[in-house]
């Protein structure tokens, strides 16, 4: 039994996320679509697609990876070829390779980022608006990096996520990063792993209080649970970029 890995590019903005959280949700998503094109490119139904990270619905990815089991002798150019003919154009498989019968894309994943893109122009253009979130005034990104450095670390980070059940909700933000100029922010989160909405849910904290409408001391408010974390940001303009593994 071969061990395939796949790198992935989408546009999540019509997809239900990567996968179904239960029964009764919609199977518009991303693994369901691939899934069907490996089923009948085998001649068989693959018992499961793992993934590197479960984006959440509407987020995009520009290196999602995933991995699957399989006894098809197709060489990996022919997978790749045969599942970019037949996916949907905002799916694309960009590297495919065999890998160790061990390899798991979640297990083995060391890291990941996310970065959020923001337009900052007068007026925003119609080219960038569905996959770029749109500030009509500059933020204060001297705050918002200040407030970077008080989630860097390892943290409890239930308060910043709409998880219900999970082993552990301590995470280690490796970085924040907010950078751009005139026209374009991105703000740039490598971590060890994500909770549930976690990375929209601290952007959406750091955009307000780079907008005035919160405060710096809110952080650790929110840690402790007196205070509610903001909104979930715009997940068009959120991105997975990258997945690490030793």
């Amino acid at each position: 039994m071969r061990n395939i890995m796949l790198t992935i590019e989408y546009d999540g903005s019509r997809y239900q996320g990567w996968a179904r959280l239960g029964k009764d949700e919609p199977g518009n998503t991303i693994s369901a679509k691939i899934l069907d094109v490996l089923a009948k490119m085998t001649g068989k139904a693959i018992a499961e697609l793992y993934c590197g990270c479960r984006t959440e619905a509407g987020i995009h990815a520009y290196a999602q990876v995933a991995n699957f089991k399989t006894g098809s002798s197709m060489d990996v150019h022919e997978i790749k070829h045969y599942l970019n003919r037949y996916l949907p154009m905002d799916i694309a498989i960009t590297d495919v390779r065999d890998v160790p019968e061990r390899f798991h894309a979640r297990l083995n994943a060391v890291s990941k980022t996310y970065v959020y893109r923001m337009t900052i122009a007068d007026v925003p253009s119609v080219f960038d608006r569905k996959h770029t979130f749109h500030c009509f005034r500059m933020p204060d990104v001297r705050l918002m990096q200040e407030a970077a450095l008080l989630l860097t670390g390892e943290h409890d980070f239930r308060n910043f996520s709409t998880v219900k059940k999970a082993k552990t909700t301590l995470r280690e933000i490796y970085d924040i990063d907010i950078y751009g100029d005139e026209e374009e922010m991105q703000i740039m989160i490598h971590a060890d792993d994500f909770l549930h909405n976690m990375a929209r849910i601290i952007i959406g904290t750091l955009l307000e209080i780079g907008m005035g409408t919160r405060q710096i001391e809110e952080i650790e408010e929110i840690f402790n649970g007196e205070v509610p974390a903001s909104a979930p940001c715009d997940p068009k303009a959120l991105y997975l970029q990258e997945i690490s593994y030793y």
